[in-house]
């Protein structure tokens, strides 16, 4: 019997077909043309989306007059880049292990992060880039040098999302179902440090979730505060249900922000500017709690999961999270508000990182809504929805 062989990933393959392209002054619509295929195609495959067939790399070849090995060649290993450092080095590790690191490309910025910085799931389960070197007495914010694992431009073709919603990596696995190669890398922040992320050029989407208590519209109002001009694309992940974590059946009676002054009672909080943390902020306001009335107040951690984790472990009887972080942990869910998780990315990047675009295909497909709406706590019926940041617009 023969064997079957799965394809080879694009990331194992350099891809100059638009530089020859560029260079026999040809547009995508004449190079489509001559090849016998779609204009999209031209450019899904100069992106490093996918690999064409061999009939289409044949037929690509003849009209640029080449041979098919100039056009797609085995990537090159041991490539070396430059980036500045974002993070903190892990501080324990044997001076003889290197220290793996993801890389993206923002903008005009190559920026580089510790994969230890995705948590201690997540650190074994996303693939590095590359390797740093020469990296003894760096710091965040230095450049640093990276032996990259990967093709670099599969690399390039990487997104990087700020933000706390975990389900953004089941993105990126709905996005390989349909051939497309791109990784999506979600870096835990909360809200409003996921929104200076993306201010900084550290990250090219952020995802937020403030629900301005005034007006009851979410993330829009601080947005128009914070963000200057309309050079900005606001869309819709998700509205989730946010509320207490507790501890299965509840033992502590918490129904609201009030119960939180017992002094049997240990809060797991979230890091300021975190959206849990501006809604228990909020609630303890309106029921006239001090922050200083609260046990536990001063203790933070920064995901969802963490606060699930922590009340899981009897480490404290209740935080501020979202209903499927309670579901994943067997937590009990009192819950409070729904809100609406956007994510924000700038305009210009649409334009020059067309992963993004296919990002936003995948967020509203049908499978998709189906999966996270499994997970619990998930409303996907505005998925999809794109908001003006004009004042008065919605």
């Amino acid at each position: 019997m023969g064997q079957s062989h799965q394809a080879e990933p694009v990331s194992h393959f350099r891809n100059h077909l638009k530089d020859l392209r560029v260079k026999r002054g040809l547009t995508q619509g004449e190079l489509a043309v001559g090849a016998g295929i779609t204009r999209q195609a031209v450019s899904s495959v100069e992106s490093n989306l996918y690999l064409p067939t061999t009939a289409v790399a044949l037929r690509l070849a003849a009209v640029l007059g080449c041979h098919v090995e100039d056009l797609f060649s085995l990537a090159e290993s041991n490539e070396v880049l430059e980036g500045v450092l974002l993070g903190n080095l892990p501080a324990h590790r044997s001076a003889t292990s290197a220290v793996r690191v993801k890389v993206a490309r923002v903008g005009t910025r190559t920026v580089v992060r510790p994969v230890a910085g995705l948590g201690d799931v997540l650190s074994y389960t996303v693939p590095a880039d590359g390797y740093l070197i020469e990296e003894a007495g760096r710091r965040a914010g230095g450049k640093v040098r990276v032996r990259l694992s990967r093709d670099r431009q599969a690399i390039e073709q990487e997104i990087s999302v700020a933000g706390c919603d975990p389900a953004i990596f089941l993105a990126g696995e709905h996005m390989r179902r349909h051939k497309d190669q791109t990784s999506v890398v979600g870096w835990t922040m909360g809200s409003t440090a996921a929104l200076q992320a993306l201010l900084e050029g550290e990250v090219h989407v952020a995802g937020l979730h403030l629900l301005d208590p005034v007006s009851g519209e979410s993330n829009l109002p601080f947005l128009r505060r914070v963000l200057k001009g309309s050079g900005y694309e606001v869309v819709t992940f998700a509205t989730w249900e946010e509320g207490f974590l507790v501890r299965p059946g509840n033992p502590k009676s918490i129904r609201s922000a009030a119960d939180l002054s017992d002094p049997e009672v240990i809060l797991v909080n979230r890091e300021g500017g975190a959206g849990a943390r501006l809604l228990l902020d909020q609630r303890l306001r309106k029921a006239g709690v001090k922050a200083s009335q609260v046990r536990g107040y001063d203790h933070h951690v920064s995901s969802h999961f963490e606060v699930a984790r922590a009340i899981a472990e009897q480490r404290g009887d209740v935080g501020i999270g979202i209903r499927s972080a309670a579901q994943l942990f067997g937590l009990d869910f009192v819950p409070l508000q729904s809100a609406r998780y956007d994510l924000v990315v700038p305009k210009a990047y649409l334009k020059s990182h067309l992963a993004l675009a296919h990002l936003f295909e995948t967020i509203v497909s049908r499978p998709f809504r189906n999966e996270i709406e499994a997970l619990g706590g998930y409303d996907t019926s505005e998925t999809g929805t794109v908001h003006d940041l004009r004042k008065g617009k919605g």
